[in-house]
């Protein structure tokens, strides 16, 4: 999994943003979805993610198919990814990332797919609307969710 998050920590690099807090022990990955168009899909994607996840990487596929079917209309902040290191989850790095961004959204509307209920219980106490869940074919559950649009 490593190296498929790296796919995407690469890609928001140049097409998004991401921020970390904690000495590096907890980051978020942004990607803008303007009005005009989603950011484009990483260079040579499939070949990348076929290496990175080797026998899974159609079930890697189905799940970039199943969040791009739930995501809304642009304009809006796509929350990809936040990642706390086990040992400092529950201290509020996640929380400080998110607040950091949301002051940054300057009123655009935010959304994110929460993997776990502990996840869109944070994402709710941060302004987060939970849609219905979606599940993959093994029965894993996720959360859209969207945060609209808050003036500073």
């Amino acid at each position: 999994m490593v190296a498929d998050f790296l796919i995407l920590v690469s890609h928001a690099i140049e097409h998004g943003e991401v921020d970390l807090v904690g000495d590096g022990r907890a980051a978020a990955v942004w990607l803008p979805h303007t009005a005009e168009a989603p950011p484009p899909e990483p260079p040579d994607y499939d070949r990348r993610l076929a290496a990175a996840t080797g026998r899974w990487a159609d079930r890697f596929r189905l799940l970039d198919e199943l969040f791009e079917r739930h995501h809304p209309k642009p304009p809006y902040h796509h929350l990809a990814l936040l990642a706390v290191h086990p040992d400092d989850q529950g201290a509020g790095l996640g929380s400080a990332l998110l607040r950091r961004h949301h002051a940054l959204l300057d009123g655009a509307p935010a959304y994110l797919e929460a993997s776990s209920a502990r996840s869109r219980d944070l994402y709710a106490r941060h302004g987060y609307r939970a849609e219905e869940p979606f599940a993959l074919p093994n029965g894993a559950r996720f959360w859209p969710m969207w945060r609209p649009g808050v003036s500073p």
